[in-house]
Formats: structure tokens, C-alpha cells, sequence
């Protein structure tokens, strides 16, 4: 009987010791509550595996990583996809969770229908604003009251120094037109949500100043923009403590809203597409990397916090190393890791870094 009781005990503390190792007391939602809704990008796949107990427990907003795009919601001019979307945003109604739209007008995942006229020539401006406005109208529409903030445009910007827009089919058939007229319809369609413009490589000085130059410009024409998206998809490697300052401080006099929108931190240099996989690539996950990521997320969220004054949101691109878009990319058979949860679901030494801090 003694035996058993001690036995019994024995187990109760050894529980208690896994769970404690495994469970933060503190939940990245709480830690935050005060400064940021802390947001992750999902699949409605994720809400019917494991990791849907660390979306319940750790973040207070949701954005569909793909779900709510034109190509997956509207694939057809006669047809929408709503179900995913819908699962995702009825998953956080019901449980008091912020949600993103993600994202209205983008030159990827775009349906071609959008882009063709009759005998599949080219669509005519008017057309394509038309097609435009009606997708919005129906999209926001739908969800109207239940997403909190839209990015409206995205990635409009181009990357080559010489060029101020990027070159896509939105561009070249309707010119700068379409990123004004799309925050109007937006507007229109759900006068209480917050409207982004949102792009990547936000910590390049070029491109950042043509972000600024443009949303300035739109607020100067009366266009209702709210904020501006940094998507933050950052590495090990970069940016340091100075490009990272000189961005949110570059950003914050706009006066705008910021959210970094598109959290993670490769283990690897951002590079181009390459066919061949580097030989580091299936033990790139060492303690030295490892080190490295957790001083990168620590200097990222005190960053954060420093300008929390403007930055009202922050959410990661993802879960947990578990999956992430960077595996396979942009090299095909590559393993990433860059959250602050591994793929067995558990807080990496990122999470720590993240959690320690007093105001």
C-alpha cells in the first residue's frame, strides 16, 4: 500500500515537472494583452490537428495564411470558396479572437479569369476595376464586422531600386489606379475595418522609403488607409539592432498604424531561388543557430516594444516548426525552423527570450 502511494505520488510530481517544462505558465497572449494582439496565420487543416491547442492558448488573433486570397476565394468569376475562410473566421468568433483579412488585391494567387477579356484577350481597364470592386464588395461584405483589419493591397511595390511599382497585371492594365480604388471600395464595403497596405523587404532602405512615399501620397489624396503591414520575414542573419530601429522609427512618423504582420526568422540566409540544397541543410538547425534565432526574437520584441506606441499587432506566419511556407522554399527538399514552437509542439528557447521582459 505504501508502495503503491509513494508510486502514485512519485508520478503526480514527475506530471508536474513534464508539464511545467512543456506548458508555460505565461501564455504569449497574456504576457502581451497590454501591447499587441498577438496574431498567427492558420489553415483550416491546422484547426483538426494538434496545433490547434496552441492557437487556442497562445494567440488572441487569427489571419487565414491562404484561405481568404483571390485565387483559393474566388476561383472563378461565378464562383466562391467560402468554406475554409469561413471555418477559420467562425473558429475565432467563437472564441473571442481578433481576425486579419489576408488579402484583397495581390499579384500572386490571383485567378487568371480576373485578368481575361473576350476571345482571352486581355481584360480593358474598366473591366478589371469592375471585376475588382466586385470581389471586394463580396469578400468584405461577407465577413463585415468579424475582420477586424484587411490588407487591401499587398506587395505593390517593386523590389529593383529603379522601379517604384511593381510591374504586375493590376499595374500595367490600370496603372496606380487600382491601389486607390480598392482601399475605397474596402472602405465602403466595411466602414469599421481597419485598412493596410502591407509588403515585404520593409527593412531595405529603398524600399522603404518608396512604402512611405506612396501611403503618403494616398493620405494626401484622402484615400482610407489605416496602416502599414511589415511582414517581417526575416533571418538569423538580418536585420540588425540598427536597420531594425531605423525602420520602426522610419515607419512610426507616418502616424499610421503599424502591425508587423508575417512573423518568422529563417535559419538561413534569404537567398533566391536555387535548384541545389545546400549541405548544411539537414543539420542547420544547430545550438549555435539556435542561439543566434533567440537573440534575433529577443532584439525583435524589445524593438517592438519600444514602439509599441504605434505597433498594435504582431503575428507570426505559421504555428510551430511543425510546418512552415519556408520549408521547401525557396529550396525545394529544405527544411526551415523558425518559430518559437518546434515541431513537436514544444516553446524554443525564442519563446523565453520573446516572454522575458518587464515594463
Amino acid at each position: 500500500m505504501k508502495q503503491h502511494l509513494f508510486m502514485l505520488i512519485a508520478g503526480s510530481m514527475l506530471s508536474l515537472v513534464v508539464q511545467s517544462q512543456t506548458t508555460p505558465a505565461v501564455t504569449l497572449k497574456e504576457k502581451y494583452a497590454s501591447s499587441f494582439t498577438m496574431g498567427v496565420a492558420i489553415s483550416p487543416r491546422a484547426l483538426r490537428t494538434p496545433e490547434r491547442q496552441l492557437i487556442e492558448t497562445q494567440f488572441s488573433g487569427v489571419t487565414a495564411e491562404n484561405a481568404m486570397k483571390m485565387g483559393p476565394i474566388h476561383p472563378r468569376a461565378d464562383r466562391f470558396n467560402w468554406a475554409p475562410a469561413d471555418s477559420v473566421v467562425a473558429f475565432a468568433t467563437a472564441r473571442n479572437m481578433a481576425v486579419r483579412g489576408h488579402t484583397l488585391v495581390w499579384h500572386s494567387q490571383t485567378p487568371d479569369w480576373l485578368f481575361k477579356g473576350e476571345g482571352d484577350q486581355q481584360v480593358i481597364k474598366e473591366e478589371l476595376l469592375k471585376r475588382i470592386k466586385a470581389h471586394i464588395d463580396s469578400v468584405v461584405g461577407r465577413y463585415k464586422g468579424r475582420v477586424f483589419a484587411w490588407d487591401v493591397v499587398n506587395e505593390a511595390i517593386s523590389d529593383q531600386k529603379e522601379e517604384f511599382y511593381r510591374p504586375s497585371l493590376f499595374y500595367q492594365i490600370c496603372g496606380e489606379e487600382y491601389i486607390q480604388k480598392a482601399f475605397e471600395w474596402a472602405h465602403a464595403a466595411d466602414p469599421s475595418a481597419l485598412l493596410f497596405y502591407n509588403d515585404y523587404n520593409e527593412t531595405d532602405p529603398v524600399k522603404r522609403g518608396k512604402i512611405i512615399k506612396m501611403v503618403n501620397e494616398l493620405r494626401a489624396k484622402g484615400v482610407p488607409i489605416h496602416g502599414i503591414g511589415l511582414q517581417a520575414h526575416w533571418s538569423i542573419f538580418s536585420p540588425s539592432a540598427e536597420v531594425l530601429d531605423q525602420t520602426l522609427s522610419d515607419f512610426s512618423k507616418t502616424g499610421l498604424t503599424l502591425h508587423i504582420t508575417e512573423l518568422d526568422v529563417s535559419v538561413y540566409k534569404k537567398e533566391g531561388r536555387r535548384e541545389r540544397i545546400p549541405s548544411d541543410s539537414l543539420t542547420a538547425y544547430t545550438p549555435e543557430r539556435e542561439a543566434i534565432q533567440t537573440e534575433m526574437y529577443q532584439r525583435a520584441f524589445a524593438a517592438f516594444r519600444k514602439y509599441r506606441e504605434f505597433i498594435r499587432s504582431v503575428t507570426f506566419w505559421n504555428i510551430s516548426d511543425r510546418y512552415s511556407w519556408l520549408d521547401n522554399f525557396p529550396i525545394r527538399g529544405r527544411k526551415d525552423h523558425p518559430l518559437l514552437f518546434d515541431a513537436a509542439l514544444q516553446p524554443k528557447k525564442s519563446f523565453g527570450a520573446v516572454m522575458d521582459f518587464k515594463f
